[in-house]
């Protein structure tokens, strides 16, 4: 058998082309692309090296050089950035930046907590395509609120092609052994916490998992008092405990929920070498070590710095105003009479026992809430009241049942908005046990009387107004809290533009008496996806929705306008609400109004949430070099029940409501907020388009074209181009794949393609066909050609890292060092993607003989020229910010033109 020194190159059938590390006698210890493998000598066969092609002027086809280093490229480009993903939709360079920033080393441990409406699904999926194409990752398993599983779900599948399968508690018994038989899976994460018939014994006993990803990964939650909850724990278990989980990224819009200690408890959960919550809040000196260590696995991204692939910033600052309105007469006289109800009613609450007072100043709290929405809300909640009153046929639950119905309420912070809301609605119309005053039930019957003299709703009057006016001819979103309000907006469009011109969104699915056109009240039911189709496509002119659409739904596509019916007692959620409209694609500046009735309390308020909030934003400008949009983090750092107490206590403190007001917030966006804040966008890696711009790939999927293309030429395939794509029979080396076909049609490479049958023609790498083409290219062992179009020698560099013991997807970069044939001082270093453009310029010009010149050209002088290209690089490549911790260079091809002296 031959010896084989260190740095020869070889061959397997099996793992491709690999550098001799030692030879072993009978085995041979070889860097494959995939990691070292130590091989029987009898399955390699030796490679010419570029070193020896030269020395023995054994100049090579053309064609095939340039699709062997073509295919380095893409592999090289595709790896660290993804972008030539199979992705359905155009990618931004945040997207990409991000899926750089993670899958370059494994395993890898994220929380990216990005702005709302910057792609969290895209950048997921992007991450996921480019690990699953490379076999890096194989079992990954998806952990969202049960609202969002199925569009996750259908949104991987359909921008990816990622086909998940979704968790069902049915699906998962000791005998169908759920865990290990679905390698991708998505579940809810409130369903799977709970222990539910010993799952979570399966979970653990199950292989473990390559990537797990956490969506609204705040809801892993562990307080320094009440302890974590039960989704914490399981992740704490499922990563630390029992050590399932290889590599993990965690998205939130509101990563820091205010409190250190559970800021860093999440941390904890991915890198707890780096981060401890007991420390870091019980030492300043700590806690600033461990805020510095926040670059190590925090990303986020903002509106106002994210761009196009030019560098054009994306998005527009969102216009917010208001519209007034005064109630007339009958609403005056009757929300009169609903706040001296509500202060009788608290009154009396205050000489009851805990439990009752608090059962009690929870529903008064509720019927604040939804008289603010409308008349129509309130009075619908009262009637159910009075009812089940009079007829007494329901009951309230015992004691024990009644606070946990307040416990749950309270924690409102880890309860889907939509939820929350109609727990509020039943909380009130099921606390029939305990009464609200001394003979509530003659005061509830004066108060719905006065309710029913309200034949108009002077809200509903300034809507109309504003979509005769301001938003004239336009489509536009309306949020509401509540179900009787929507069903109240939804009867008063369709009395104005007809039955088709309004359609809804609810937890439900179903919103009940619509006054229709022809004045019958009905139901209406339909699927909130359903919903947003029709909105998106135009054939509903308005679309009217609960807090259901203030998360997971894209309403952008035909809508730059929104009207708040009503505000929710939390700022944050009017920010969730913007964020529907105001995301990637929007083509307009939005344009939200908001109504107030400057004569009620609670417009007061929002007044002074709104001043103090625009200090806040001042205070932010201040301290940081570029102004963003921080405010999401700072209200994200606010508890809601703050808020509420604000709203409910008013108007018990009227008469000195500014002194009460700044009282009752003085912590809210305080100065520890703003260097909390401070800390963490300072601290943390962001996207910046400057810095980034001079590595960010300026290629797409047409730039695989001329690459596919050369392979199937030199597979000897005639080409069919047509306005459709390429046509072709596939050649016989490439179905070996079962899932590739004999014969292609109108195959293309244009993610933007809005064809709905074409997008499932696109190719890109990760497709069966491309990866046979690379396979094959990979294999190719041509290294050194003249080409009689190129102006420059191009020397190419294959770089991996000294260390193996560090696991990586990206096992190798490709570089380029252009030189100059007149002068070979002069030098530039050629990045992959900048490779990749001049090779595809270089094959469009190929005369396509397969004829191989060899000519007559000093072999020292070539040598020399390699040597001196190979230090020069060296001085050069902290220019790519190489993911090696040692890294190594290897010239692997030369490009030589035919004009060279």
């Amino acid at each position: 058998m031959d010896e084989y020194n260190r740095g020869d190159q070889v061959s397997h059938s099996q793992y491709g082309n690999g550098e001799v590390i030692v030879d072993n006698g009978e085995t041979v210890v070889v860097r494959f692309e995939q990691g070292i493998e130590e091989c029987p000598k009898s399955r390699l066969s030796p490679l010419q090296s570029l070193t020896e092609a030269i020395v023995a002027s054994q100049w090579h086809n053309p064609q095939e050089t340039i699709a062997h280093t073509q295919a380095l490229a893409i592999r090289s480009v595709n790896d660290m950035w993804g972008v030539f993903s199979l992705a359905k939709i155009k990618l931004l360079p945040h997207q990409l930046w991000v899926c750089r920033k993670v899958v370059q080393k494994l395993p890898a441990r994220w929380l990216i907590a990005d702005d709302v409406g910057l792609g969290k699904t895209i950048e997921a999926g992007l991450i996921l395509w480019t690990l699953l194409s490379k076999n890096a990752i194989k079992r990954v398993l998806i952990l969202c609120p049960a609202s969002l599983v199925e569009q996750w779900q259908e949104r991987l599948r359909t921008m990816f092609d990622i086909r998940m399968t979704r968790y069902t508690t049915e699906a998962d018994t000791p005998k169908s052994d759920f865990w290990q038989t679905h390698s991708q899976v998505i579940a809810s994460l409130p369903t799977l916490r709970k222990d539910h018939r010993n799952r979570h014994q399966r979970l653990f006993e199950a292989e473990p998992w390559d990537l797990v990803i956490v969506d609204e990964a705040h809801h892993l939650n562990a307080d320094e008092q009440t302890g974590p909850t039960l989704g914490y724990n399981l992740m704490h278990r499922l990563i630390h405990e029992h050590q399932k989980v290889k590599s993990a990224v965690f998205f939130t819009g509101t990563p820091h929920r205010g409190k250190h200690y559970q800021f860093f408890s999440l941390l904890k959960l991915l890198r707890n070498d780096l981060f401890d919550p007991i420390s870091a809040t019980s030492s300043p000196t700590e806690l600033q070590t461990q805020m510095k260590n926040l670059h190590l696995v925090m990303l986020r991204n903002n509106k106002q710095l994210v761009t196009d692939m030019m560098g054009k910033k994306l998005f527009s600052p969102v216009r917010v105003s208001s519209e007034t309105y005064s109630y007339s007469a009958e609403e005056e006289a009757f929300y009169t009479k609903l706040t001296d109800f509500i202060v009788s009613g608290k009154a009396y609450a205050s000489g009851l026992s805990i439990v009752n007072q608090k059962a009690v100043m929870l529903i008064l709290t509720c019927m604040q809430k939804l008289a603010s929405s409308s008349v129509t809300a309130i009075r619908s909640a009262l009637e159910k009241r009075l009812d089940k009153i009079t007829q007494k046929r329901e009951q309230l639950q015992k004691a024990k049942n009644q606070k946990a119905i307040i416990e749950e309420f309270e924690d409102e912070e880890n309860i889907d908005s939509d939820e929350l809301n109609k727990l509020e609605e039943e909380i009130f119309e099921l606390s029939l046990k305990v009464d609200l005053m001394e003979d509530e039930k003659p005061k509830l019957e004066e108060l719905i009387e006065a309710a029913k003299l309200v034949k108009k709703e002077t809200k509903i009057d300034k809507i109309l107004e504003i979509l005769e006016t301001r938003f004239i001819n336009r489509h536009v979103i309306f949020f509401t809290e509540y179900k009787a309000t929507q069903s109240l907006v939804m009867s008063a469009l369709i009395s104005r533009y007809g039955s088709n011109c309004v359609t809804f969104i609810n937890g439900d699915e179903r919103v009940e008496k619509v006054v229709e056109e022809n004045g019958k009240v009905k139901a209406r039911v339909e699927k909130k996806e359903r919903a947003a189709e029709r909105f998106n496509s135009g054939e509903a002119q308005f679309l009217v929705s609960t807090e259901a659409g203030g998360e997971g739904i894209d309403l952008q596509e035909n809508c730059h306008s929104l009207i708040h019916v009503d505000l929710p007692w939390n700022p944050m959620r009017l920010h969730q609400r913007v964020g529907r409209l105001n995301r990637y694609g929007q083509k307009y500046p939005v344009e939200v109004i908001s109504l107030r009735n400057p004569d009620t309390v609670e417009t007061r308020i929002w007044d002074k949430l709104n001043e103090k909030i625009d200090n806040i934003t001042e205070s932010l400008k201040q301290v940081m070099d570029e102004p963003e949009d921080l405010l999401q983090l700072v209200l994200g750092m606010t508890s809601p029940k703050l808020f509420r107490e604000v709203f409910s206590e008013a108007e018990q403190h009227k008469e000195n409501l500014n002194q009460w007001f700044d009282s009752k917030t003085a912590t809210f966006g305080g100065q520890d907020a703003v260097k909390t804040v401070k800390d963490l966008v300072g601290s943390c890696e962001k996207f910046d388009f400057q810095q980034v711009s001079p590595l960010l790939p300026q290629v797409d999927l047409p730039e695989l074209q001329p690459f596919f293309e050369t392979m199937l030429q030199l597979n000897k395939r005639r080409i069919v181009r047509s306005d459709q794509g390429l046509s072709f029979i596939t050649p016989e080396p490439w179905l070996v794949d079962p899932a590739i076909r004999e014969r292609y049609e109108d195959l293309h490479f244009d993610r933007n393609c809005q064809n709905k049958r074409k997008v499932n023609y696109l190719l890109g790498v990760g497709h069966h066909l491309m990866n046979q083409a690379l396979n094959q290219a990979l294999d190719l062992s041509s290294c050194v050609t003249q080409l009689n179009q190129l102006k420059e020698i191009i020397v190419v560099f294959q770089i991996f890292d000294r260390v193996t013991s560090t696991q990586s997807n990206v096992q190798q970069v490709v570089a380029g060092i252009k030189v100059d044939p007149d002068n070979h001082q002069n030098k530039e270093l050629l990045k992959d993607w900048e490779l990749l453009k001049i090779l595809n310029e270089q094959i469009e010009k190929l005369d396509k003989t397969g004829h191989a010149n060899s000519p007559s050209i000093n072999t020292d002088q070539i040598l020399k020229l390699l040597e001196d290209a190979k230090y020069y690089f060296t001085t050069q490549w902290d220019i790519l910010d190489l993911p090696f911790e040692f890294p190594k260079a290897q010239a692997s091809m030369l490009l030589y033109p035919s004009k060279s002296t």
